[in-house]
Parts: C-alpha cells; sequence; structure tokens
C-alpha cells in the first residue's frame, strides 16, 4: 500500500490566491492557484488528483514537478529554503461524484437545470485547486471565480463578494482555515435573508424549483441558533455572513464549511403548513450541528483526522444543547435518546468496532472514520457524560478558555480536557481517556449476593468476541448515595441489600438519566422490584429498563422470550420514549417468524393486542394542541397496526386515499406514507403505481419524495418490483444521493428482496465508481447488514464481500456485518421456538 506523510511538516502555506474558470457546458475548468508559503525543506510536495498540471512556478521562476497519482502529489523542489511562493497553472474536470466541484441537477418548469457547488471533505479540495490538503495547514484565501453567467444567476462563497471585473467574482479575503472548509457555489438561486441580534448576515438559499415559504423555517432557526452559540460559547461569530445552501444532490447531510454550510434538500428546507414534527426536528438539529461547528471544527479544528471526533461528536451534543435552548418545548433530548444514544449502544456492541480515537493515514481510511454511531452518536454521549458530571458553568467557561487559545489554529483531544479540567477543577483527561481510546462500553451487572448488594463490569457484547479486560471509568449515576460516583475497579460490594433498600424507599437503579453510555443488567430479584415500582419512574427511566434488557437480549445474557410478556406493561404507556423502545423490540420480533407462516399471524395479533387501544386513542388526525408525545407515538402504533393488518386501520387508510386522491401531497405528513404504501400494498394497481413514480420523479419536495420511495418499495407485485429495479441506475428518476435509500427499502420486502440482492452483487462496480467516493459508502454494506437473519444469505454475504476485505476504507465494516449477520443467525436458532411459544402465551 502507498505510503502517505504529511505534507504541512516540509511545507507550510500562509496565504492561496486561486483563479478558476468553470465551464458547465463542456464540464471542464482552468484553475492557476498562488500558494504562498514557508518550505521547511528543498524537496516539498502538493496534494492534487486529477489535475492536468500544466506548469509550476517557484517565485515565478518555471520549475520542473513529477505527478505520483498514487499518493495524489505534485513532488517539486526548490532551491530557497524559507518564504517561497507557488504558482501551478492546470485544467481539470467537473466530477460527478458529489466530490470535489460538481454539477448539482433539478429541473424547473419541466426543463432541467444545475448549479455548481463544492464538497472538499475530507481530501477532495486537492480535486480542485493544488494545496496542502492537510486540516493542520491553515492558511487565508482570496477566491477569484469566472464562470458561463446567465442572467439573474448568484454565486456564493465562504466570504462576500467584494467586486466584479470582467466577468469576473472576487471575494474578500477568509480567515485563516483548512481547505477542506473552502466553499463556492453558484447558479439561479432564490434566497431569504435576516440579521443575527449582533449583525452577523444570515441566509437560507435554495434552487427555484422550492416554494419561497420552504426557506422560512430553516432561516429562523439558523438565526436563532447562532446567536444561542455566541452566548453558549462567549465567543463572536467570526465572520461577516452564515449562507445556508440547499443542493440538489448532496452526498452526506450536510457541510459545516465556514460561512457557507451545503444541506442536502431534505435536511434544510421544509413546507412549513405540513411537516412532521419529527421532520422539523430532524432539520433543527441538523442546521444547529452545522453552525455548532463554525466554532468547533472551524474556528478551532482537529490537527489530524484521528481526532475527527473532536469536531462531530461536540457539534453532534451542542446540537441538541442548542435546540433544547430556542425550542424548549420539543424536549429534543428525548428525541437524543432514541436515535444516537441506540444507534451508538447497537454498533458499539460488535467486537472489531473502532475506538472514537482511531489512528488513520491512508484517504480512503480518514473517509471511513465517518462512522455516525461512533464518532457522531457515541462520541457525543460521552460529551454528555462529561456535561453532567462537570456541569454548564464549568463547560462554558472551560470552552471559552479552549476558543481563546486555540481560535484560527488546531487542537488535539488533550487541550479540550485541559480547558475543561481547569475550569471544572477535575481531572476529566482520567475519565475520558478510557471512553476514548478503547473500543466498546461495559455492562455493569448489579446483584444481592448473600444479601450485599454488588456491582461489577466487564465489556459487553453482541455476537462473537475475543475475551477482553477492558474496564472503564464509569459515572453511575445511581439514585443510592452509597454506590460510587465513579466504578473504576471490576467489582465492588455496596453493603447490605435490605438495610439499603429500607433506608432509601424505592428500588436500586443505576444509569439514572441514561446519560452514560453502559447497560445495566440487574439479577430476577432487583429487575422484579423495578418493575413492580414502574408506574413510578419517569419516561426516561422506564424507556432504559426496556432498552438494557433489549441489548441484553441481543447480547444472549437473556432470551427474547424473558421480555415477551413484558411488553404488555408498556403498550399503553403515553411517552414517545417508551413507544419507541417497545415497537423497536417489537420490529426485532419480525426476524423469528418466516413471512406467511402460522406463527406471523400469531405475531401479526400481537401487535394488534398491543396497538389496538394506542390507535383508538391517538386515530389518524392530529388534534389542535394535542401533546408532542402523541403527534411522535402516532406513526409507531400505526405502523404497527398496519403490520397487524387490522381491518379498521387498513380501511381508515385507504378512505384517506381517496379522499385526499386528488392531492395527496396535502395528506397530513407524519401519516402520509402509511396511507400511500397501504394502498399500494392492498389496493393498488400498474396505474397507481405508475402515478406514483411519475410524481417521485417531478416532485421537488424531498419529504415529499422520501414518503413515495417508502411506499413503491413495499409493492408486492412482482412485475412493479421489477420495473423499480430497472430504475436504480436512472439518475434522473433515482439521484444517487438517495439510492441507498431505496435499496434499504427493496431489502426490507420480502417480494423484492432476492431481485435487489442480486442487483446489488451485479452492479457493485458501477456502485463504486459512482458513488464509491462518498464517505457514507460503507452505508451499502451495513444496510444489507441490517435485514439479513438467514443462514443463507449469511453465506452469501461473506461469499461477495469477504473477496473485498482488502479493499481500503471496507476492512472493518465487512468485518464487523459478517459478525452481526452471524450473531442474527445464531440467535434465531437458539431462540426461535421459545421466542414463538412466549408470543402464542401472550395473545391467549
Amino acid at each position: 500500500m502507498t505510503q502517505f506523510t504529511r505534507l504541512y511538516n516540509n511545507f507550510q502555506p500562509e496565504h492561496y490566491d486561486i483563479y478558476l474558470d468553470i465551464n458547465r457546458e463542456t464540464k471542464q475548468f482552468n484553475g492557476r492557484t498562488k500558494i504562498s508559503g514557508n518550505a521547511l525543506v528543498n524537496n516539498i510536495a502538493l496534494h492534487q488528483k486529477n489535475l492536468q498540471i500544466q506548469s509550476v512556478h517557484i517565485n515565478e521562476k518555471e520549475i520542473p514537478f513529477v505527478i505520483d497519482d498514487n499518493a495524489d502529489l505534485i513532488k517539486i523542489s526548490t532551491e530557497t529554503i524559507g518564504q517561497i511562493d507557488i504558482t501551478v497553472t492546470y485544467k481539470a474536470t467537473l466530477t460527478d461524484t458529489m466530490m470535489g466541484i460538481y454539477p448539482s441537477y433539478y429541473e424547473l418548469d419541466g426543463v432541467k437545470k444545475q448549479i455548481i457547488g463544492t464538497q472538499f471533505e475530507t481530501s477532495f479540495a486537492r480535486q480542485a485547486f493544488p494545496s496542502v490538503d492537510e486540516p493542520e495547514a491553515k492558511a487565508t484565501f482570496d477566491l477569484s471565480i469566472k464562470f458561463d453567467e446567465q442572467p439573474n444567476e448568484t454565486i456564493l462563497a465562504n466570504m462576500p463578494e467584494i467586486r466584479t471585473e470582467n466577468g469576473v467574482h472576487y471575494f474578500d479575503t477568509t480567515v485563516r482555515m483548512s481547505t477542506y472548509l473552502v466553499a463556492f457555489a453558484f447558479g439561479e438561486l432564490q434566497s431569504k435573508q435576516t440579521v443575527t441580534n449582533t449583525g452577523v448576515k444570515v441566509g437560507v438559499f435554495s434552487t427555484k424549483a422550492h416554494a419561497p415559504k420552504e426557506l422560512d423555517f430553516a432561516l429562523d432557526i439558523a438565526k436563532r441558533s447562532i446567536e444561542f452559540f455566541e452566548d453558549f460559547y462567549q465567543t463572536p461569530y467570526p465572520l461577516p455572513h452564515s449562507w445556508q445552501l440547499a443542493l440538489p444532490d448532496f452526498s452526506a447531510g450536510a457541510m459545516e464549511n465556514w460561512g457557507l454550510v451545503t444541506y442536502r434538500e431534505a435536511y434544510v428546507l421544509l413546507d412549513p403548513e405540513n411537516s412532521a414534527l419529527n421532520t422539523k426536528q430532524i432539520v433543527a438539529t441538523v442546521i444547529a450541528h452545522e453552525l455548532a461547528h463554525q466554532w468547533f471544527g472551524d474556528l478551532v479544528t482537529m490537527k489530524w483526522w484521528d481526532d475527527l471526533w473532536l469536531n462531530e461528536s461536540f457539534a453532534n451534543m451542542m446540537e441538541y444543547v442548542a435546540i433544547d435552548a430556542i425550542e424548549p418545548d420539543w424536549h429534543i433530548w428525548e428525541s437524543f435518546q432514541t436515535s444516537d444514544v441506540v444507534s451508538a449502544l447497537k454498533r458499539d456492541s460488535t467486537d472489531g468496532v473502532q475506538s472514537v480515537h482511531t489512528q488513520v493515514e491512508h484517504p480512503a481510511d480518514i473517509d471511513a472514520l465517518f462512522d455516525p454511531a461512533i464518532v457522531y452518536a457515541k462520541g457525543a454521549r460521552l460529551l454528555v457524560m462529561v456535561r453532567s458530571l462537570i456541569g454548564d458553568k464549568a463547560l462554558r467557561e472551560g470552552l471559552k478558555k479552549y476558543f481563546a487559545r486555540h481560535r484560527y489554529a488546531n487542537a488535539a483531544g488533550a487541550d479540550l480536557w485541559e480547558a475543561l479540567g481547569e475550569a471544572s477543577g477535575q481531572n476529566i483527561k482520567a475519565v475520558m481517556d478510557s471512553w476514548l481510546e478503547q473500543p466498546g462500553y461495559p455492562v455493569v451487572s448489579a446483584k444481592v449476593i448473600d444479601g450485599q448488594l454488588t456491582i461489577s463490569q466487564e465489556q459487553f457484547f453482541i455476537g462473537e468476541y475475543e475475551e477482553s479486560d477492558r474496564q472503564w471509568q464509569i459515572p453511575l449515576n445511581s439514585n443510592y448515595d452509597v454506590a460510587p460516583q465513579i466504578l473504576s475497579s471490576k467489582r465492588v460490594v455496596i453493603g447490605d441489600y435490605a438495610q439499603l433498600r429500607e433506608s432509601v424507599g424505592t428500588p436500586f437503579r443505576l444509569n439514572d438519566g441514561n446519560d452514560s453510555h453502559f447497560v445495566v443488567k440487574y439479577d430476577a430479584q432487583l429487575l422484579k422490584d423495578i418493575l413492580e415500582h414502574l408506574d413510578e419512574l419517569d419516561n426516561i427511566s422506564q424507556r432504559q429498563i426496556l432498552q438494557d434488557l433489549h441489548l441484553l437480549a441481543d447480547g444472549r445474557q437473556i432470551t427474547y422470550a424473558d421480555i415477551v410478556p413484558l411488553l404488555v406493561n408498556f403498550a399503553h404507556k403515553d411517552a414517545m420514549l417508551v413507544n419507541a423502545v417497545l415497537y423497536s423490540i417489537l420490529s426485532d420480533l419480525k426476524k423469528f417468524v418466516t413471512p406467511n407462516s402460522a406463527e406471523e399471524k400469531a405475531l401479526k395479533e400481537f401487535y394488534d393486542v398491543l396497538s389496538r387501544k394506542q390507535v383508538k386513542r391517538l386515530g389518524w388526525a392530529g388534534q389542535s394542541g394535542e401533546s408532542y408525545d402523541n403527534q411522535l407515538t402516532r406513526p409507531y402504533v400505526l405502523n404497527a397496526s398496519l403490520y397487524a393488518e387490522n381491518p379498521d386501520t387498513i380501511a381508515t387508510a385507504h378512505e384517506l386515499f381517496e379522499k385526499n386522491s386528488d392531492n395527496l401531497q396535502n395528506l397530513s405528513a407524519d401519516i402520509r406514507h402509511f396511507v400511500l404504501a397501504n394502498e399500494l400494498k392492498h389496493f393498488g394497481n400498474t396505474s397507481l403505481f405508475e402515478q406514483l413514480l411519475t410524481t417521485y420523479r417531478k416532485s421537488s419536495d424531498a419529504n415529499y419524495k422520501a414518503d413515495l420511495r417508502s411506499a413503491l418499495t413495499s409493492t408486492p407485485k412482482p412485475d412493479l418490483i421489477v420495473k423499480l429495479i430497472d430504475q436504480l441506475k436512472d439518475a434522473d428518476t433515482i439521484k444517487p444521493q438517495d439510492l441507498r435509500g431505496w435499496v434499504y427499502g427493496l431489502l426490507v420486502n420480502d417480494k423484492s428482496q432476492q431481485l435487489v440482492w442480486d442487483w446489488v452483487r451485479e452492479q457493485w462496480q458501477w456502485l463504486e465508481d459512482t458513488i464509491g467516493g462518498d464517505m457514507e459508502f460503507t452505508m451499502y454494506i451495513t444496510v444489507i447488514a441490517i435485514v439479513f437473519h438467514t443462514p443463507e444469505r449469511l453465506a452469501e454475504f461473506k461469499a461477495f464481500f469477504e473477496p473485498k476485505l482488502n479493499t481500503p476504507g471496507l476492512t472493518r465494516e465487512i468485518t464487523m456485518d459478517i459478525k452481526v449477520i452471524s450473531s442474527r443467525v445464531g440467535l434465531i436458532a437458539a431462540e426461535k421456538d421459545g421466542v414463538n411459544k412466549a408470543i402464542s402465551e401472550a395473545i391467549k
């Protein structure tokens, strides 16, 4: 494998002067980049990828150069040590991979149009201009761009435009920043703008394919988020503007380019009059996440990608802190419990998972670092744990110190712990190193042994694993004061249980608030006590009981059959927090039944038993002023009732479809995909299928398109499934950014699973060529592993992916997903009979 070295050790850029002349029709651009910097040695190099280098000058003297495509380098020699100017002229091609400089396509009034945008994280700035394309190589940038400009077009960049001369747009000099945060875009755009209370201009931009009202929600959230962060960080926003740009084609969810944040349309635009509450919450947290980065990630940046978690984990926590402050009625931390906490606990329990802090050098492996469940979700949970330990006052004081020390520069994890430690008076590093530097997390067992309440820790695994002697410093957050604040040993005896129970008066519990990253295994006596007082617990605590039992069942420490009879105790709960985990467990029971079997019939009846009263209570239509819990619970119970094939639920959905058949988009957004899928499954024909597919092609509403996709991929008709498979490579129908969602939808449909799995294997090379550079490409492997659960599918998965184990960036995902499927197959074989027996007894 090619050895990759840090170029910044040999040449340190201080300023870039970048000129680009871009032609959309030919998909070509010419560039000239002048880099002023400090050469520390004679033999230096710059990053470039797919640039046709025409000349290189040092201090205006043309010099020879060598291209090393394997390492993405231009290698040059300089006679001068110290300050030099390097000027590179080159040509290149716009990409169609959503990386580098690329066109983003949309349709307006039947006419296909495009806007040009950029995506430079992690290492794609080198596709636009030669550079030292490393986070530590911060510099200032002067950007000037000429393009085949048409009337009424707009061009945006990190900084404001200062002048236009001879068709060239010149932008103000940036602050000191990393190459991967440079961004620009141009095309026919609309916008809405406002100003924060400190004078920062805030704008939301989109194509004109969207109604102007779709920009309002994002503008409000962006303005209030910036105002919140300026106050919370006690550090001013450092740029004159903050533009939010919705791109029709975008590989990730969003990108924190400094001053010009780019988004997938679904994560910034929405119809304020018909959007589900959870959609509003998702859009708000994504915007807050990216704006949190403007300080944490942009103003202060990790030195190298091994500290990526510094950027992402922190922004992931702060998105919830911000939205909780500006929309307190949403109780947004409940969404953290149902999304980030769940994904972190699931992923982090598989042997071979990466640690939050992971050493990495190869560019493909850098992209693979972006494991959302670890670098984002687990890291955020660990920071929530820190916040809980030190409190907001110390957190804010520590962050102010951190920003003051490292602004416009780089930092490592130790720098953050130092600042927070000084502010709190606690040794945060000692606690956090055990969580950041090793993978996985513990299960804390609570038992009464010979009358003594005893707790112990060991690593928790789901699936096959090698024995581990790891241990953690665990904030226990117990409701019994005699329990240690931090469990740092393998085992601790707390005291006489009977006396403690009588003294405290409530059942013994750990991880109160569910802020610490571990699961709890109570012995039978302690669990029985908790369940007998279930209604006395708050919603998070009730949720945590089910969540931990669910994980313990996956880890074969208890059986799913043990959980089934407990579920009825939770079915009447109003809280979304409880219903989310209840229906997650129910969904996992599907893997124990064969489609169209007597066991599946019994499971559907069980679904009906658990959901019937809730469906009657909530109905299909939201009520004015109803609670957020009701709004967020309704989709869970309706989905369950439809799976149960409750005749009243099916009939009501059909009535709603017929009533709104002239304008399906007007169906309430929180139930729309259920109505559409129900119609296609039970009443649909080819005519309806074609109608929905045509609507999908023409719609610019990303949320409506997601509902249509959900419906279309649920069709049981073989001929229609074949038609869908035929559309997967048609970018005019299914954009590459949306393809994974289609593949997943077809995989979970038993009727289409075989065809789409065949397609994935046949078209893998095409997938690699089309979207292989995407940092989320490994998710194609993940979504397959999420679904597969039979010995036959395991064998096929291994046969196809094991030969690809040495592919850079794919190794870890393939290795882990083989373990995930293997674990599931073994679990089903061992417990299928017991689970189905428990379900049968539960519906008697």
